[in-house]
């Protein structure tokens, strides 16, 4: 359950980023403004209800942050065919990297 709640938190985030992307199109329709206010709502609900069961919000901010970046860049490029070069990969894996740390030196 640790990480249910979490993985909740950074997919409805990266969701309504994406979300907010599409409402930002000229002529997009109103539903998608309400889909951002839903996909952070629900990030921050479950990001609180993580906080509550335990984890420490430099771990769980960490991990919600770094997550959400990294995908969000991966489906922005799938999704709408935005840049994803050499650089931007490499910074992804480093945020990967960053995460694992994070998480390690949370467990000691």
């Amino acid at each position: 359950m640790s990480w249910i709640l979490p993985i909740g938190a950074i997919l409805s985030e990266v969701a309504a980023t994406l979300a907010l992307r599409m409402a930002s199109q000229p002529g997009a329709r109103k539903a998608w403004f309400a889909a951002v206010g839903v996909g952070y709502l629900t990030a921050f609900t479950f990001l609180a209800l993580t906080l509550a069961h335990g984890m420490t919000i430099g771990v769980a901010y960490g991990i919600w942050a770094a997550s959400g970046v990294a995908l969000t860049a991966i489906a922005a490029r799938l999704l709408f065919g935005e840049p994803l070069n050499r650089v931007m990969t490499a910074g992804i894996v480093l945020i990967i990297g960053g995460v694992l740390m994070i998480e390690l030196g949370a467990a000691h």
